[in-house]
């Protein structure tokens, strides 16, 4: 029998970080030896997500959890203001990243991609986890050759931190690499209230929707004479991203570097 990826989990209190202790505690490729929230307490991981105990304390800090755990992979879905000394810690340490969160430079990246190297380590950023978004993006970018005019519209809960999504930028970033700098609409267009026109990305807007009672959607909109087209994803619970997460889990064992986006490691 292959022996189980050690995987513990930062951020595990949280909505996603539940999600993934659930998923590790149920997949018998994998093993948990750490669970890290600061506000949880010192609860044992499987009962903190209504399981069966798991003998697995929820450790209060990142380092007293690294102290304590024999970890392969580190998966971290908290907050843009701690992820990057995460990932530079785990790195460090040769323990594999699967990252959730956005707040990332291109220099970070550049950084820890090559520190993975020197360590002979894979890791993984993902904006996304959901199969059906990377889709949606890689349609939406192949979409974009043929119809230029376009703009992107997100939808989340009104408790979500950062605007525009981490998934709308990668889907942005996608078309742009697809598609050449055009400026769209009227040049003489005015704002008769600041930001009605969304935010500014290589010529095309993107707006930022947020509610209570919504959870994740996203649709890109082109337009051309006498036609639109709209690429649609709908997600309706967190429980949809897990397949994608163990995934890129077993995945990230299999390379060296660290890569950006999860439609690179589909496969």
């Amino acid at each position: 029998m292959t022996t189980p990826i050690k995987v513990a989990v930062a951020g595990a209190s949280g909505r996603m970080g539940r999600e993934v202790v659930k998923m590790v505690l149920q997949d018998e490729q994998l093993q948990l030896t750490g669970a890290m929230s600061p506000s949880a307490g010192a609860v044992d991981a499987g009962r903190m997500v209504g399981l069966d105990e798991a003998g697995i304390t929820v450790s209060p800090s990142l380092e007293a959890m690294l102290a304590g755990a024999d970890i392969d992979v580190l998966v971290d879905f908290t907050v843009p203001q701690t992820v990057y000394a995460n990932t530079l810690e785990a790195i460090t340490r040769g323990i594999r990243p699967v990252v959730g969160a956005t707040g990332f430079t291109p220099e970070q990246i550049k950084e820890l991609d090559e520190l993975c190297k020197q360590q002979g380590i894979g890791g993984l950023i993902a904006p996304n986890f959901s199969i059906g978004a990377i889709l949606m993006m890689k349609f939406a970018a192949e979409a974009s050759k043929y119809f230029p005019h376009l703009e992107i519209i997100e939808y989340h809960g009104d408790q979500k931190l950062d605007a525009p999504s981490g998934t709308s930028i990668k889907t942005a970033e996608l078309i742009s690499a697809a598609r050449r700098e055009m400026k769209q609409g009227n040049p003489r267009e005015e704002e008769t209230i600041e930001g009605a026109r969304g935010g500014y990305y290589d010529g095309f807007r993107i707006h930022s929707v947020r509610l209570p009672g919504v959870f994740a959607q996203q649709e890109v909109v082109f337009g051309a004479f006498g036609q639109s087209l709209k690429i649609r994803h709908d997600s309706y619970d967190r429980a949809g991203y897990m397949p994608g997460v163990a995934h890129a889990v077993k995945k990230v064992m299999t390379y060296e570097g660290l890569i950006y986006g999860f439609e690179h490691i589909m496969d």
